[in-house]
């Protein structure tokens, strides 16, 4: 049998069959505005924007404990039981006493410290906070640990006076143990589902924090990406996800797939509360390295760049090689196409990316060489206490407790890495400066300047497949292995409904533009409002494409 590549790992990033489309038709009218969805589980925050919460909180008819508690009880109700969505792994035991601290200060002072005080937000369980909540990645290899401090992310919201709901459930490890996994499954969590369609998956490995916003378990959520892992559950999952620039958000504390490539990002389910949420988490951090320049490049408040006229005027390039996996979602393409050329966007149709493919092996390569070193480090961090130590050590686990661990796939990625070298490799190094070299000045800053270009835009993702245990996932197509290889911003916005299930669009672009493919995403959906809430059905209904 033939090694696995990057693309049976991932495959969120597969180009599409090649099948080239003409460009844009006649841009139709706008779409109006939905209607929100009538949810068999009433609850009195639904679909609530930030805006929406800090003005009730303002004027006090709302305090942090009683937005706390009725999320906590949605949980319960929602993940715990009726559809079962496991998007939570667990919930903070401290989490309303931080609420009473949030109302404190806001009643007699300092008031409140910005717009994400007394916010309930999750954060993937690979985000360590040091307090009652474990850091787990979902395996049961560290089942108990509690690292000795917060991630930079955490410490910044803590700072910024949310609430730390709890941890979200996630694609076991990151989705990096096995080519044959099932996005959404970790054994701590077992199988997150697709809020909108229970049989569905709700894609990794950001799954339950993707899940969570869809599904209105939380205000905002945190979630993680190495190559399309917040951009594809959000998609799934009909949210706004951004994959920011790699060094705008601190990677210190989150157990890592792979240096190069992951950050941290916002997933929301507005444009604007994204926006607020990014800023809460730039900065310099002096644990990474990566961020030195995240102070001078980055911004405090993304919502000054938000223009609901922000597609006039603006290039914008079509990768047509993302196009043509499924006939359903190139009509919506189309459409959202259409309706940027009416509201004044200049279409280059077609504007591919050089070199895309050519490094989907190199890719994996580099990923398996540095989650050997990289997770390493990060198990020692943990300190004497840390239940395993090495990438040997959970690999070990997993086979002392197959029946809990290995239940459906394997851990043939792990042993892969297991085998590579250290970072010092001349194999490692070559595919590392290959795929920036042939990801970056020869890919997508190639093209951008080529057609002075401020966005690339391509399908996200397909609509969720249905969850398959036995055989694993069945992606489709997607456009994230680009800007991920580069480690440069991502974000996906509703572009629609293929039977039921969201479909993304993203706009993605050079290092550092988060400003401009916020204000883009901002005026497309703006022009849109294809966000609409889930119904939690238990199987698509296919009568109603």
């Amino acid at each position: 049998m033939s090694s696995p590549t990057r693309r049976d790992f991932l495959r969120l990033g597969v180009m599409g069959g090649a099948v080239a489309l003409s460009g844009a038709s006649a841009p139709p009218a706008a779409r109006p505005r939905r209607a929100p969805s009538a949810a068999p589980h009433a609850f009195e925050f639904e679909e609530a924007t930030l805006e929406d919460l800090q003005r009730r909180l303002a004027a006090g008819t709302l305090t942090s404990r009683r937005l706390t508690a009725a999320y906590l009880a949605r949980i319960a109700a929602l993940d715990r039981h009726g559809p079962a969505l496991h998007h939570v792994i667990e919930t903070n035991p401290d989490a309303l006493a931080i609420a009473d601290e949030r109302d404190a200060e806001r009643r007699r002072g300092p008031g409140a410290r910005g717009p994400l005080h007394g916010i309930p937000i999750l954060l993937k369980d690979n985000i360590d906070t040091a307090d009652r909540t474990t850091t787990t990645a979902g395996s049961l290899a560290l089942a108990g640990s509690i690292p000795p401090r917060d991630a930079t992310v955490a410490r910044k919201l803590r700072e910024a006076g949310a609430v730390l709901l709890g941890k979200a459930n996630l694609s076991e490890w990151a989705n990096i143990r096995s080519p044959r996994s099932t996005s959404g499954w970790s054994a701590r969590g077992g199988q997150a589902k697709n809020p909108y369609v229970l049989d569905r998956n709700p894609c990794g490995s950001s799954s339950g924090s993707g899940g969570a916003v869809a599904a209105n378990l939380c205000a905002l959520a945190i979630g993680t990406e190495t190559d399309g892992s917040i951009v594809c559950p959000s998609s799934a999952s009909g949210i706004v996800g951004l994959k920011p620039t790699l060094g705008l958000v601190s990677r210190a504390g989150i157990i890592p797939i792979a240096h190069s490539q992951d950050t941290a990002g916002p997933m929301a389910r507005t444009v604007r509360d994204a926006a607020v949420l990014l800023g809460a988490l730039v900065g310099v951090d002096e644990r990474d390295e990566a961020t030195a320049e995240a102070a001078r490049r980055g911004a405090s408040d993304y919502t000054r760049f938000l223009d609901a006229d922000g597609l006039r005027g603006a290039r914008i390039g079509v990768v047509r090689k993302s196009f043509g996996f499924n006939s359903r979602v190139d009509r919506l393409m189309e459409d959202a196409l259409a309706e940027m050329v009416r509201r004044g966007a200049v279409l280059v149709d077609p504007a591919d990316i050089p070199h895309a493919g050519e490094y989907d092996e190199s890719e994996l390569e580099v990923l398996l060489y540095e989650l050997k070193a990289d997770l390493a480090a990060y198990l020692a961090a943990l300190g004497p206490s840390a239940p395993v130590k090495t990438l040997a050590d959970v690999i070990a686990f997993n086979e002392a407790h197959r029946a809990e661990e290995l239940p459906y796939f394997g851990q043939e990625l792990f042993l892969r890495a297991e085998e590579k070298g250290p970072l010092t490799t001349p194999a490692y190094r070559e595919a590392l400066e290959k795929n920036r070299r042939l990801s970056r000045a020869e890919g997508i800053d190639a093209v951008m300047d080529q057609y002075r270009l401020d966005a690339l835009v391509a399908p996200t993702g397909g609509p969720a497949w249905t969850t398959d245990l036995v055989n694993g996932d069945h992606f489709s197509g997607g456009s994230s292995t680009a800007p991920a290889v580069a480690g440069y911003p991502n974000i996906n916005v509703p572009a629609g409904e293929v039977y039921g299930l969201p479909v993304g669009i993203s706009f993605f672009g050079r290092a550092w533009s988060e400003a401009t493919l916020l204000r883009l995403a901002f005026a497309f959906e703006q022009a849109t409002h294809f966000r609409r809430p889930p119904r939690f059905l238990p199987t698509a209904d296919l009568t109603r494409p």
